[in-house]
């Protein structure tokens, strides 16, 4: 599905990351994966999980998307050595602990302008480098929850960080689509990760969707990075602008 593709996925961090998933999904689809680590101990344990079979087949890079000097090194270093892009896949979110734990009105500024920075507005940023390389067009993928559209308790700022980066998506999709370049979003339900165990209560989440969504389970990080494998091919390649959700059919449900 990816043969002779190259894909650049940001935000692994370990084995349990969504990101992760994402790029095992791709390289079985026969991808070229370009990886970027944001310091020294993310690339220690990227470089562990792509020993072996994936060794020739993963580059890693650095990158800190809070810097558009890093964003730009870091598409400079991948034009001198790949040439070309077909894909993109925006896996990177933060918001400070403190903003989470705490009730949603005492958000303070400085934590509010970094999730929003982090979560939505590094998208932009890269995705501005990303379509000069994208020469024959190409799919740029970012994740979200549905935590931007409804109230869930510990969210919190990450709700609003993720609901601007929705509406990110739908306008860059308008901005990048007579590139021929598509924009997509996928809202996955609640996976373990280590992000996800900064929320509150986050084990009664997994709980709740296991109970009563339709498919009585949760999602895994295999179900995630299939759809998002997906949607960078070419079989998706009349879709743009859209969220897709891949959360055993939750979001359908009433309150």
């Amino acid at each position: 599905m990816l043969t002779n593709k190259n894909i650049i996925i940001m935000g692994v961090r370990n084995k349990w990351s969504i990101a992760w998933g994402t790029a095992k999904a791709c390289l079985e689809q026969n991808a070229g994966i370009i990886l970027t680590y944001l310091g020294e101990r993310e690339k220690e344990s990227i470089e562990k999980l792509v020993q072996g079979e994936y060794e020739q087949r993963v580059r890693l890079y650095p990158c800190d998307v809070s810097s558009d000097e890093q964003i730009q090194e870091l598409f400079d270093k991948v034009e001198k050595d790949f040439g070309i892009v077909h894909g993109l896949v925006h896996a990177v979110a933060h918001a400070r602990t403190e903003d989470l734990r705490d009730s949603f009105i005492n958000t303070s500024r400085d934590g509010f302008l970094h999730a929003m920075n982090i979560s939505a507005y590094s998208l932009i940023a890269v995705s501005r480098y990303a379509k000069d390389l994208m020469k024959d067009g190409g799919s740029i993928v970012t994740l979200t929850y549905q935590g931007s559209n409804r109230v869930v308790q510990g969210y919190n700022v990450m709700g609003v960080a993720k609901a601007a980066l929705e509406s990110s998506v739908r306008y860059l999709a308008d901005d990048l689509g007579m590139q021929n370049i598509r924009v997509n979003a996928v809202s996955a339900g609640p996976v373990k990760t280590l992000s996800a165990m900064g929320i509150q209560n986050f084990g009664s989440i997994l709980d709740i969707v296991q109970q009563r969504a339709p498919l009585r389970r949760n999602v895994t990080q295999k179900d995630i990075g299939d759809t998002v494998a997906c949607l960078l091919s070419d079989y998706t390649a009349g879709i743009t602008g859209q969220i897709i959700y891949v959360d055993s059919g939750f979001s359908i449900l009433g309150a």
